[in-house]
């Protein structure tokens, strides 16, 4: 049986827990509620950038033209590649670096920040650096290949069908595996030392202590990480279009969306395809919290 004073006392820190929340909730609900709202509501009409107050509903029918449309087909499967690819690299090297990163090593806090410099920079700005390090004619990239022999001519790496979306990744990786290795990083320093002395003294191959110690209990972390950068790769936007705008070949969902609102103005048919990407995105988060089992109160 409870205590009354116990049900009480709860009682008090729930109703206070929602009054801090509430202006945040507020705030969350006129940023986003409000837009994604809308953006639903006008995947139901016709509406246009010039007849935003003029519209007529047309029911499903934005949503059934998308799904006859192959470009759109080819925008969610650039970016499920892009994002299995790249989150899968990222894990893996972030992984690793962060591994090597908890080591004791000499000059080991300068090595941490030079690490996270990639991940600083901004995406827009990145991308756009590494357009000119790709570009056929003045890119270094293809001025160190030629000289190492490995090409006998220049490549237009972002323009070639074939080469633009491994490009894409590669510079995704570049920039996001730091984020990777700090989240990583960060849990390998909660991790007790005391477990490793034991393992120590035991005997134990670093390669099983690592398999049976450090990989279950960095798990946690480990898919709180991976679903952080599912989600902002399949909505990945910047990286792809200042690299390589509006190419079919690297299209991703975001920037299909984009197209159809900005350069067609059609914000019917746009808000069908952003709405569609928020739903991949919610059935994306679904199935990563359900199969990695990822709990918000796993640290306590």
């Amino acid at each position: 049986m409870s205590d009354p004073q116990t049900s009480s006392l709860m009682h008090q820190r729930r109703r206070a827990a929602w009054l801090f929340l509430l202006p945040m909730l507020v705030v969350l609900t006129g940023v986003a509620g409000w837009p994604l709202f809308r953006t639903v509501f006008f995947s139901f009409t016709d509406a246009t950038l010039a007849t935003l107050d003029g519209f007529q509903g047309v029911g499903l029918d934005n949503y059934l033209w998308l799904m006859r449309d192959p470009v759109w087909w080819r925008a969610v499967w650039n970016t499920l590649v892009f994002t299995v690819v790249s989150v899968g690299i990222e894990t893996a090297l972030g992984l690793g670096i962060a591994l090597i990163l908890n080591a004791h090593l000499p000059g080991r806090g300068l090595l941490r920040a030079a690490v996270l410099i990639p991940w600083a920079i901004p995406t827009v700005v990145s991308a756009q650096m590494w357009g000119w390090m790709f570009h056929d004619l003045y890119g270094v990239v293809n001025a160190i290949l030629m000289g190492l022999g490995l090409i006998a001519e220049p490549r237009a790496w972002t323009a070639d069908p074939d080469l633009a979306l491994p490009v894409v990744i590669a510079v995704d990786v570049w920039k996001s595996t730091p984020f990777m290795a700090l989240l990583i990083l960060a849990a390998l320093q909660m991790l007790p030392r005391d477990l490793y002395e034991a393992a120590r003294v035991d005997g134990v191959h670093p390669v099983k202590v690592f398999v049976r110690i450090t990989l279950p209990l960095i798990r946690p972390a480990l898919m709180v990480a991976v679903l952080f950068r599912t989600l902002d790769a399949l909505r990945v936007f910047d990286l792809m279009y200042v690299l390589t705008g509006n190419s079919r070949s690297t299209m991703s969902m975001s920037v299909y969306a984009r197209q159809y609102l900005i350069d067609f103005q059609d914000v019917g048919y746009g808000s069908a395809a952003a709405t569609l990407l928020v739903l991949v995105l919610a059935v994306a988060t679904v199935l990563a919290v359900t199969l990695g089992r990822v709990r918000v109160d796993a640290g306590r």
